[in-house]
């Protein structure tokens, strides 16, 4: 297996309370790191990777992904049960939307992040993908997957990235294929949410039956599976929580409650500001948002960080994902999720970089695998020109990706202009 020393890097670990360190180099062997020594240390048979003053931590963590979407601005909502009959309609289609899905992977790893958790998706996509990446037969990060999610008829994503149940039967069975599937996860579509909304003040309306959430967190926790939802109001995150849900996807405004609800059933909650904030801060001329989208955009998005303010405040985990495949939301560009985290939620630099590695590793269960640059586990480290601490803006350009212990020198995505600019405006 290869031996690689990384030499001459200021490192960040990936850790709570990580500090740059430096004169340290970090040894891998084949996949896994396997040191990290002073200079004068390095062992005989390792080829030297020189990162000139470059900052190396561990590649970047995105608890939410969609990788059937490729973030493009939409002039009108598009209706996704029939585009995803049509691309899913023949061995054809299917075979050229499998290498599309797969080519929205390779760009997140480009752009610096080494782990997806995919909560909706085409088909048996996500895992068929996932397998072929382990296999060394595709390009990608890690996958986490899903497959479809679990809605209602009439629900968010039915029929696209989730299968509509119609009755508690038939959410479980959805659950068997699943587990055919071989998923690591289960995927609930609980409420709706701004775009399903069709009057103001109501997004995030309760869509599932608590009696189908409950029964369907029994099956899957008897399977061995954690349960995650899509919940964009309080009633919604209530009635997720109190019937097994384990992770709260996006979130809403938090009370005494729900923070009761998340501490007794050690939940955690995926902060996602990246989708409602075009919605809510984009003028409509540009968002082409109607008039009741954006002001339930605005619930949505103050929803989503008054609740990350109160878990933080109240000591329940958080980990960060930007919904991509949303309008606007890009395969590349999660390190806005981490800029907006610090800007609308308070966080520290640190805080935020840890949330996305560290953090992140340890609440989707592969923390003993990845998230930090300690001996032992994966190497799947990034290096950015700057130190993201003072800056997270120096997410945005990564010069090297290392995933699997597998290095990629200067990677490149291509980039939206037009989303780029418009998103802009919200960096400082």
């Amino acid at each position: 297996m290869k031996k690689y020393a990384y030499t001459n890097g200021k490192i960040l670990d990936g850790t709570r309370n990580m500090k740059v360190k430096e004169g340290l180099c970090v040894l891998t062997e084949g996949d896994k790191i396997t040191g990290l020594v002073p200079a004068d240390k390095i062992p005989a048979g390792c080829e030297m990777v020189d990162l000139q003053g470059g900052y190396l931590m561990p590649g970047l963590i995105n608890m939410h992904v969609h990788l059937a979407g490729n973030g493009k601005p939409q002039k009108k909502q598009r209706d996704n049960e029939a585009l995803t009959k049509k691309l899913m309609g023949s061995a054809l289609s299917r075979a050229v939307t499998y290498r599309v899905v797969a080519g929205f992977a390779k760009t997140e790893l480009m752009s610096g992040v080494t782990t997806i958790r995919t909560v909706g998706g085409l088909g048996d996509f996500d895992t068929r993908l996932r397998d072929e990446i382990a296999d060394g037969k595709r390009v990608g990060p890690r996958i986490l997957a899903a497959n479809r999610g679990i809605s209602v008829p009439g629900g968010h994503m039915a029929g696209s990235v989730a299968v509509a149940a119609d009755s508690i039967e038939a959410a479980l069975a959805q659950i068997e294929q699943s587990e055919k599937e071989n998923v690591d996860l289960i995927k609930l579509m609980i409420t709706g949410g701004v775009l399903d909304a069709k009057a103001k003040g109501v997004p995030g309306e309760l869509k599932m039956a608590p009696e189908m959430v409950k029964a369907v967190c029994e099956k899957a926790h008897k399977k061995g599976y954690k349960v995650a939802a899509h919940v964009e109001s309080p009633e919604g995150v209530k009635v997720a929580l109190a019937n097994g849900v384990d992770s709260i996807e996006h979130g809403a405004k938090a009370d005494e409650e729900m923070i009761r609800l998340f501490q007794e059933h050690k939940a955690f909650l995926c902060t996602t500001i990246s989708p409602a904030l075009p919605y809510a801060l984009f003028n409509r001329s540009v968002s082409n948002a109607s008039e009741v989208e954006q002001y339930n955009g605005n619930i949505v998005f103050d929803g989503i960080i008054s609740c990350a303010k109160a878990a933080l405040e109240n000591g329940i985990p958080v980990v960060l994902g930007n919904d991509v495949g949303c309008p606007w939301i890009t395969q590349y560009d999660f390190w806005r999720e981490l800029y907006y985290f610090q800007k609308y939620v308070g966080v520290s630099n640190s805080f935020a970089l840890y949330t996305a590695t560290g953090r992140s590793a340890e609440l989707a269960g592969i923390g003993d695998i990845t998230g930090t640059i300690t001996p032992g586990k994966c190497a799947d480290m990034i290096v950015t020109e700057g130190n993201p601490l003072e800056d997270l803006r120096y997410l945005r350009h990564v010069r090297m990706v290392v995933a699997r212990g597998n290095m990629i020198r200067d990677p490149k995505v291509k980039i939206n202009e037009t989303v780029r600019a418009e998103l802009d405006k919200f960096i400082n």
